[in-house]
């Protein structure tokens, strides 16, 4: 039977003091102790030469690996490592990369390593079943902004802080991490603004259906109505469907995997928005990314040709000569036909258009944007007021926004 290793050692000593009494013979002995006449000589031979510390168990290493990491290299992923402990070996391997330094171990390696360094942390195994992630994105950059509020947090010194987001569709770019007060129109707009004079006006933006981007009945927002004038289309994702938004849900796990859940206490906003400068700078041009296939966003990003506009056009200049236009009323109502008909309050103060359709029939533009449709036909026997149900964004088609699947998007 096999030695048990905790009386390894002494079942070895006592082997070799009774073979050198020589009273039993020796295959005699060794099947007693149940091994093999060469590794009773062995190990008889090793008491010879160097007593008891020659019993003791030798390493089964080989003497020459020629592919083991050298020291230097693991000292270099250990110290990637600590400076970035919420990146994998795959992250870790690009950025040294980068960096000019060769002969590194493939991802496997390097993560045995962090195990062996007690630096893995827990929950950081690949994703179960191995399949791999089905990702879509925009053909180039500013053709989609997605546009959204992270979960707010306490600040220490009270208040709270909500976190605004904007990230490229095309190239994970994040063009806006700013630490706001709350939640608001009036929050968002000069951070666009903002935005749109650094980097260009988008084709269009992504947002969920709450507030500030709209409501859930379908209704735009005067932040939207905004956006219009601008120029900028904006696009909603289906009521509880997170996954709509995939890269905008998984760049806010990032920031709380590697920033929030790595600050003890948030003072105030000027904390924050310290703390988020330089985590945005790392993330947009060293953190590789493991969609761009190691790459940084900051390398496939460009600013849009289509500038902002300082000085917004009238509503009524995108419309043509003797189209008939309206002026929607306080309230958000306009008259058409002798009836008082529902446009919105985020259009109060601005003029639409009235087009044809058929001869009872019309849709409602605003500036560039058909907002709405007027069918008298519709309205016999109803009570006399208007409500846009063509607009559904729950029906909003997918190829609207490539981007809007049901699948998981990775960082």
């Amino acid at each position: 039977m096999p030695w048990k290793t905790c009386d390894a050692m002494k079942l070895k000593r006592d082997f070799v003091e009774l073979a050198l009494r020589d009273e039993i013979g020796f295959r005699q002995l060794c099947r007693n102790f149940g091994i093999s006449p060469p590794t009773g000589y062995k190990w008889l031979a090793r008491y010879r030469e160097a007593g008891v510390a020659g019993l003791a168990e030798k390493s089964r290493a080989r003497l020459n690996q020629p592919l083991k990491t050298t020291v230097p290299i693991e000292e270099l992923i250990l110290d990637a490592r600590r400076k970035h402990p919420a990146w994998g070996a795959r992250k870790l391997r690009h950025w040294l990369a980068r960096k000019g330094h060769g002969d590194l171990p493939q991802p496997s390696t390097i993560t045995g390593i962090l195990r062996r360094h007690g630096l893995l942390e827990e929950g950081s195994a690949a994703r179960p079943g191995g399949a791999p992630w089905k990702r879509f994105e925009r053909e180039a950059p500013n053709e989609l902004w997605q546009m959204d509020f992270k979960g707010w947090f306490p600040l220490s010194r009270g208040g709270n802080c909500h976190p605004l987001t904007i990230l490229d569709d095309h190239s994970r770019f994040n063009l806006v991490l700013d630490a706001c007060g709350g939640e608001t129109g009036g929050i968002v707009r000069p951070r666009l603004e903002n935005a749109f004079r650094t980097y260009g006006l988008p084709e269009a933006i992504l947002c969920d259906n709450g507030r500030p981007w709209g409501d859930s009945r379908g209704c735009f927002s005067s932040l939207e109505a905004w956006l219009l004038r601008v120029g900028v289309e904006v696009r909603h994702g289906r009521p509880c469907h997170p996954q709509t938004q995939g890269k905008e849900e998984r760049f806010h796990r990032t920031l709380k995997h590697e920033l929030l859940s790595r600050t003890t206490a948030w003072r105030d906003l000027e904390h924050c928005q310290e703390r988020f400068g330089e985590w945005r700078e790392l993330y947009n041009h060293e953190r590789p990314h493991d969609a761009l296939g190691g790459d940084v966003p900051a390398s496939r990003h460009r600013a849009s040709v289509r500038i902002f506009p300082e000085q917004l056009r009238e509503a009524e200049s995108w419309y043509e000569p003797g189209e008939e236009v309206r002026m929607v009323k306080e309230k958000g109502e306009m008259t058409w036909r002798n009836v008082f008909w529902t446009v919105g309050r985020a259009f109060a103060g601005q003029k639409v258009v009235m087009r044809p359709l058929g001869e009872r029939k019309w849709e409602v533009v605003y500036c560039w944007k058909r907002i709405g449709e007027i069918d008298l036909d519709a309205m016999e026997g109803k009570s006399k007021g208007w409500y846009e149900p063509l607009r559904n964004r729950f029906d909003q088609k997918a190829e609207d926004a490539k981007s809007v699947k049901d699948v998981p998007e990775q960082v």
